[in-house]
């Protein structure tokens, strides 16, 4: 493995700002600009609690608060509940594709009616994106392991999978998709199908991002078990403790 100092970064962090996850709540983010990560280096990084967006890694270090615990679903040992089969049987219709992250026109407008709605049905700040934003979060920094799952029903796009493939598993990245199937469940399905994926590539761990206990937008995770959950950010030197749950 390429030695991480070896590697061009520069690290920043950014001013407090609103916590989108906890009322009441500033959160702070560390960032790592790594223009020229390797699939080695994302790997250690994502399983030390770190997440990619673009060519820059982060993660948050609130003053006081340590709620953001990272989870991973166990794909090996993982079962679909009943209700986890009925998404599967929802999507007997839905064509998926795995490719390197793209841009198009109908990557954005997806992008941003999925958020228009987002901010109506569940109170999140809407911020228009565009074209370069767009590009510059989610197609750069890929290299050779980030791809995009697309998602169509009659050969309409109506879901976006952005994901990494690393050395001991699948990091989630990013996810949206149409506001008019939402009865399909596609949230759901779309970890089934990268747990699927996952399987067929000897890959242990689907890597979710973070667990807030109280925070309604992440309540899903918990049902895919079983699953674990990461205390912190240790740094390259310390192996990360990640800590069965039920």
């Amino acid at each position: 493995m390429k030695k991480f100092e070896d590697l061009f970064s520069v690290d920043f962090c950014t001013l407090d700002y609103e916590c989108a996850y906890l009322p009441d709540k500033t959160t702070r983010m560390y960032y790592r600009y790594i223009p020229n990560a390797t699939k080695e280096l994302a790997s250690e990084l994502i399983k030390r609690g770190w997440r990619r967006f673009g060519n820059s890694y982060f993660h948050p270090i609130c003053k006081g608060c340590n709620e953001c615990k990272n989870i991973r679903i166990d794909a090996f040992n993982f079962k679909p509940s009943r209700s986890q089969k009925r998404a599967i049987k929802k999507n007997h219709n839905t064509n998926i594709y795995i490719q390197k992250p793209s841009l198009t026109y109908e990557h954005v407008e997806l992008y941003n009616r999925y958020h228009k709605f987002k901010e109506q049905k569940s109170g999140w700040k809407y911020n228009e994106i565009d074209l370069q934003t767009y590009y510059e979060e989610f197609v750069v920094g890929a290299h050779d392991f980030g791809k995009e799952v697309l998602y169509f029903v009659d050969n309409r796009l109506i879901a976006v999978d952005l994901i990494d493939i690393l050395n001991d598993g699948i990091s989630s990245i990013y996810f949206f998709y149409d506001p008019a199937y939402e009865k399909l469940s596609l949230g759901i399905y779309s970890l089934l199908i990268q747990i699927n994926l996952a399987r067929n590539l000897g890959l242990q761990w689907i890597y979710l991002g973070y667990w807030v206990n109280g925070c309604p937008s992440f309540a899903y995770k918990k049902s895919f078990k079983p699953y674990q959950l990461l205390d912190g950010f240790p740094p390259l030197e310390i192996a990360p403790h990640w800590e069965e749950r039920d």
